[in-house]
């Protein structure tokens, strides 16, 4: 029991301390015909196959710009036509060079230039992330294509992606038989002891390249070896045969004096052995009496919303590991449910595909009752952080969680809001929503980020504010959902860049800046949506805030009102929307996604002009049943 507790433990812990930090993303700098350096090199990177668009050598080779043999050689597959498993590491050849760029900061970088050709759908950051598998950013990508229209990529155009690497020294090369620095990305739970064990190198010598500062999740570090491991041996049977770099074990002959501090060391270990078992025993009995005493005992204890006893209602805590784990949330949490892990399986027919809502959503029922379940990994500290301080009609509400003790797994449950995504009725559904609808869906949006950016502190920032993070419910009422990429506090500076391409604030984007302004900027976009009835990136690879901002340059107000109600969504065209609320909103849009965040308004100011709308007006608390209507 107590090696599990530790291990979970340690696996919250770490998240939590990867949750405080972030990865380089710029580069690792490097100097042009210096004489001490060896670029440019032929090393490797480390990738994780990725089924199925990644899942077989052809594709990752097309990926990297090199043929199948050079990879299945150094990766030990015999057969390179055969399919790849989920994540198999292989070693993959790159070519590192020293590379100047147009930078304020940076004189040059090291990277291999592996030019990628934009398809249908792209965006840097999902091939940064998703397809090169973390090992460049999207920063370093926007660094060396200085003059790239991130907004309007061409389907077609080829853009040069810089995968980090570095070349050993001359030192490396003649004192340490270093022959390569593979390019490795750090997983959340890897430590510098489990990479060197992988490799079959010393952490010191991981440590005398990267500093011994524990890596940020998916940040590349660079691991020397004399020669590449055989991907196909057991991490033991590599430390064993990787040409010195490991700590070989040596055959040595004792004498009796090491055999005498021998004997009392082992006495010693066994007496503290006995000793801590005596402990846990202890430990072990106190808990099966508890237990047992519980059992017995025909009484209830109650915890928020939930009441348990003998009579077949749950314990609220299954088992010490669960203690454990909840020991950073449960000061603030013990106001929610906590359910089993059974009970969500039941519930969910043990997480069928059938019941899945979007992602790893899914809707699932207890007691009559509908629930939407996210199943993530221990990854949710943030989320349930947040959650347990937001209290709004316009947020989507949490009612508990849970954690699985066998594999670490967290599940948070929420209300089930029954009638999809903004997304869907704008883009999917047959219906249409009528104007007062979209109106009013966007004030209840604009409330619930008002509440999150004025009245919690700290300020909370949603980070994904899009439509399909917007669920409506029976009365067609807005809710913000998914809270997975929010953060406390503001105006800070990050490098790992996330969120939905189209409706990403050009300041975080481009330079990690996070702030309130940034999910005014996204709720701009979502107005256009509901404005124009538009995908936020076209077929053809164009941005709709940055259409919308072309439609409404220039001064000449008739021209403006013109190009503006050919361009808003049919169905309004056809129910003879006001003119006037349309030019109203299409205003506050196009405030909203300003370039320059010092101008974009306060969520506060934004739910007033909303409310200033002739059309709120009239009858805004009209029957629902007259909210939609069939596309004509």
């Amino acid at each position: 029991m107590l090696p599990k507790l530790y291990f979970y433990c340690s696996i919250a812990l770490l998240f939590f301390t990867y949750s405080q930090a972030e990865p380089t993303t710029n580069g690792y700098t490097c100097t042009i015909n210096s004489t001490t350096n060896n670029y440019p090199c032929q090393t490797y990177v480390l990738y994780r196959a990725k089924p199925p668009e990644f899942g077989d050598l052809a594709s990752i080779g097309d990926l990297f710009n090199v043929s199948r043999l050079t990879i299945s050689k150094p990766s030990n597959i015999s057969n390179p036509s055969l399919s790849l498993v989920p994540n198999q590491p292989l070693f993959v050849p790159i070519t590192c060079g020293c590379h100047s760029v147009r930078n304020q900061t940076l004189k040059a970088i090291s990277f291999a230039n592996i030019t990628y050709t934009i398809k249908e759908h792209d965006n840097l950051y999902a091939i940064s992330s998703d397809q090169f598998g973390y090992l460049t950013t999207y920063n370093s990508t926007l660094v060396v294509n200085p003059n790239l229209d991130i907004y309007n990529l061409t389907i077609g155009s080829d853009v040069y992606f810089p995968i980090f690497c570095k070349c050993p020294n001359n030192t490396q090369l003649r004192n340490k038989n270093v022959n390569f620095l593979v390019s490795y990305v750090f997983q959340p739970t890897d430590t510098f002891d489990s990479v060197a064990s992988f490799f079959g190198v010393t952490k010191q010598s991981v440590f005398d390249i990267n500093g011994d500062k524990l890596p940020v999740a998916f940040e590349t570090i660079f691991v020397p070896v004399s020669r590449l491991i055989n991907l196909n041996k057991p991490p033991h049977a590599n430390n064993q045969t990787n040409g010195g770099q490991s700590n070989q074990t040596d055959v040595i002959i004792k004498s009796k004096s090491d055999h005498k501090g021998a004997v009392v060391g082992l006495s010693v270990g066994l007496g503290v052995s006995v000793l801590l078992l005596v402990l846990v025993c202890g430990l072990l009995f106190r808990e099966v009496g508890h237990r047992k005493k519980m059992e017995d005992r025909d009484y209830e204890v109650t915890s928020g919303q939930q009441s348990v006893g003998k009579d077949g209602r749950r314990e609220i805590l299954k088992g010490s590991e669960q203690n454990m784990l909840l020991a950073d949330v449960s000061d603030t949490l013990d106001k929610y449910k906590l359910y089993e892990v059974d009970e969500l399986k039941r519930a969910t027919g043990g997480f069928d595909q059938k019941s899945v809502i979007q992602g790893s959503v899914y809707k699932g029922c207890i007691d009559g009752r509908y629930f939407a379940i996210k199943k993530m990994k221990w990854n949710a500290y943030e989320e349930l952080k947040i959650l347990q301080k937001v209290n709004h009609g316009n947020l989507v509400r949490l009612e508990g969680f849970s954690i699985d003790p066998e594999d670490g797994s967290c599940f948070i449950v929420y209300e089930y809001i029954d009638n999809e995504s903004l997304h869907s009725w704008l883009h999917e559904n047959k219906e249409k929503l009528r104007w007062k609808s979209r109106l009013r869906i966007s004030i209840d949006v604009a409330n619930g980020l008002q509440y999150i950016h004025e009245h919690t502190r700290p300020q909370v920032v949603h980070k994904d504010i899009k439509s399909s993070n917007i669920l409506l419910d029976t009365n067609m009422r807005a809710k913000i959902a998914n809270f997975g990429l929010a953060r406390s506090g503001c105006n800070a500076i990050t490098m790992h860049i996330v969120g939905t391409q189209g409706y990403i604030a050009p300041e975080y984007m481009i330079d990690g800046v996070v702030s309130p302004k940034m999910d005014v900027f996204s709720f701009g976009v979502v107005l256009l949506e509901l404005l124009s009835g538009r995908e936020v990136i076209n077929k053809e690879g164009k941005v709709l805030w940055v259409r919308g901002q072309e439609i409404w340059e220039g001064n000449n107000e008739e021209e403006k009102v013109k190009k503006l109600m050919e361009w808003i969504d049919p169905f309004l065209q056809q129910e003879s929307s006001s003119v006037e609320g349309l030019i109203n909103v299409m205003t506050i849009a196009i405030a909203c996604v300003n370039k320059d965040p010092s101008k974009r308004p306060s969520m506060v100011d934004v739910v007033y002009a909303l409310c200033k709308s002739d059309v709120l007006l009239s009858d805004i608390y009209e029957n629902e049943s007259s909210s939609t209507v069939a596309a004509r």
